[in-house]
């Protein structure tokens, strides 16, 4: 599919039962935050503590849980990062680059979504893999072992051939629901684990540079991984599960699962807007 087809599938998505309300849900969440007074002139400050709790949501999501002061601590190059770090940190670390990098390829995603997967790859990866397995998709010979759950990783050859079409729906966030676009793109990288190791955390900061380049949010303070996490990672996981299966229920339910992760993460972002206000955050 390209062009008008990968717009009308998307379109047709948005009609599977639940989901217009659901995205237009969120969208209103979206726009509210969007006029919240500390976000006149506050905007860098909390979009910063976004991507603080992003980070600690995105880790916690892969088995890393840890608090939100020490995450923006080391964040903030408060504290300094072990070094010696175990699998925990490791785990953090992969999150919390991605995420950073996450504002830095905004301006790619639609126009080269190939370069801005490779660029979160290379901050979500250098923590855990080898440097000649960080920021390329995987070859013949190799796996991925992660969401097993998702069943077994397709071929690198299928990888390549839908990573190709990671073009098409990133190049329709102008004309489809974005929410749907970025829900879509998330679901497809992990379900396609296009990386040795760090698919679903490059799967979640790249659909936040979605969100926030589509214009649906484009203050970055909403907080989705935080969203995605609000049934902790079984939820999460079943979630992606139905949408691996193809069924338009499985479908259905993931793109519900990220209106409402965007939803919530919206809430977060009040939250935050409130503390950026009242002085509040540490």
């Amino acid at each position: 599919m390209s062009g008008p087809d990968v717009v009308s599938t998307l379109r047709a998505l948005e009609q599977l039962p639940g989901v217009a309300e659901a995205v237009a849900t969120a969208r209103d969440a979206c726009t509210e935050l969007r006029w919240h007074q500390a976000l006149r002139r506050r905007i860098p400050e909390a979009a910063a503590e976004s991507r603080v709790r992003g980070a600690r949501a995105s880790a916690a999501l892969d088995g890393a849980e840890i608090p939100v002061d020490a995450v923006r601590d080391l964040m903030r190059g408060a504290v300094a990062w072990p070094t010696d770090d175990d699998a925990v940190m490791q785990t953090l670390r992969s999150a919390v680059q991605a995420t950073a990098e996450s504002e830095h390829v905004r301006p790619q995603v639609g126009t080269s979504p190939a370069q801005a997967l490779a660029r979160l790859h290379v901050a979500a990866g250098s923590p855990l893999l080898p440097a000649d397995q960080v920021g390329r998709p995987r070859v013949a010979g190799e796996d991925s072992r992660e969401l097993v759950e998702l069943g077994a990783a397709p071929e690198s050859t299928e990888v390549a051939e839908r990573l190709r079409g990671l073009a098409d729906l990133t190049g329709a966030m102008s004309a489809a629901p974005a929410l749907v676009v970025a829900a879509v793109v998330h679901g497809e990288i992990a379900v396609m684990r296009p990386f040795v190791r760090g698919n679903a955390v490059v799967a979640r900061a790249f659909e936040r540079a979605v969100l926030i380049e589509s214009g649906l949010e484009p203050t970055g303070v909403v907080v989705p991984e935080v969203g995605h996490g609000k049934e902790g990672v079984a939820g999460y996981a079943g979630a992606l599960t139905a949408y691996a299966s193809g069924s338009p229920e499985g479908v259905a339910l993931w793109l519900t699962h990220c209106a409402q992760a965007v939803q919530h993460g919206a809430a977060e972002g009040m939250a935050i807007a409130d503390a950026v206000l009242a002085g509040r955050l540490s």
